[in-house]
């Protein structure tokens, strides 16, 4: 058998393992929720939805709304030029999170998406590496608002020592996994992985490794010379997760049990750890409900507090996916105007 057709086999066997094991962690994950339910009790978590009533409308919409706002500035700070049009820009983020949190693509299936519906107005190799520098900057964001929590749980809160350890330990791993991903930026893996193909004699067309490259000098460009920029996205994106931990402390209380806004907002922070670690499973299935039932009790708070919690956000994230559909719906029939030649 010649190389071509060993690298082939090896490539499409892990291809067909990966799109296997995807479904297989969103079953496990499915299977976690129901265990939990079954654990908290369905008729505690009946009985929560029906005393938040008509006001589960409010928080379908509240904050995400201002929160999908803020980080749409965020993602506007990483174009070299940014698009003319803010509502278009926004429209593409809805569509891309749709993609990514209805779609078993561990939460990067939709930023492509999000590129090809601003073409033509926005060359291809722009729109991509956009979403790369954006998707940089909102985990840096994430990094800074678990330290922020871990700093304010173990100032202002009697957070278990445990857990601020384990957490710590979490934060140092998300720093240098950050650090790394934007060395492998700078250093242009893009088209060296297109390079590599090649010697597997899996090589990319010339105009396919073109734009990987062309991507590469646009990373760098962004990156060299923009601090402030990137500041701002990074900001942006951290104002946009402080928004979303305000969702517990509105469900929480409109449950009748009181929270304050610090413990919501050390709750939350806490919980974007376990997205960073779990970005592998479909809208980390299963995870996010555990660990918000071990997050809610360690600060006090009833365990089921915390599994309704997250049915609820999980809630907002079907009504999202929905809008973010219509979104890519009405975006794909009609397409940026042409200001700007394709470089792809």
């Amino acid at each position: 058998m010649s190389s071509r057709s060993i690298s082939l086999q090896d490539v499409a066997t892990r291809a067909v393992k990966l799109a296997t094991l995807r479904p297989v962690l969103a079953g496990a994950g499915l299977a976690v929720i129901g265990f939990l339910a079954i654990q908290v009790g369905p008729e505690a978590i009946w009985s929560a939805f029906r005393t938040l009533s008509w006001r589960l409308g409010l928080i379908l919409v509240f904050p995400t709304c201002l929160a999908v706002v803020v980080d749409t500035f965020g993602w506007r700070f990483t174009f070299p030029t940014p698009p003319r049009s803010f509502g278009r820009l926004f429209a593409a983020r809805l569509a891309g999170e749709a993609v990514n949190l209805g779609t078993p693509t561990a939460s990067v299936g939709g930023e492509p998406v999000k590129a090809y519906l601003l073409r033509p107005e926005v060359p291809l190799r722009d729109g991509l590496a956009s979403v790369v520098v954006d998707k940089t900057t909102g985990v840096v964001a994430q990094v800074l608002l678990l330290l922020v929590g871990i700093l304010v749980g173990s100032g202002l809160l009697s957070v278990p020592r445990s857990l601020t350890l384990g957490l710590s330990g979490a934060l140092i791993v998300e720093v240098l996994c950050v650090a790394g991903f934007v060395i492998v930026q700078l250093r242009g893996a893009l088209g060296g992985g297109g390079r590599l193909l090649a010697k597997l004699r899996l090589p990319p067309s010339r105009e396919r490794q073109a734009t990987l490259d062309g991507m590469d000098r646009a990373l760098r460009s962004i990156y060299v010379g923009n601090w402030g920029r990137l500041a701002a996205s990074t900001l942006c994106h951290f104002v946009g997760f402080t928004l979303g931990t305000f969702e517990i402390y509105l469900v929480v209380r409109l449950l009748g049990i009181p929270i304050s806004l610090t413990t919501a907002f050390t709750i939350g922070a806490f919980g974007t750890a376990v997205k960073f670690f779990s970005f592998m499973l479909p809208a980390s299935l299963g995870a996010l409900e555990g660990a918000n039932v071990a997050l809610f009790a360690a600060f006090g708070l009833p365990g089921a507090l915390g599994l309704t919690y997250t049915l609820v956000r999980r809630l907002r994230e079907i009504a999202w996916i929905a809008i973010g559909v219509l979104a890519l719906n009405l975006m794909s029939s009609r397409p940026a105007p042409p200001v700007a030649r394709d470089a792809s």
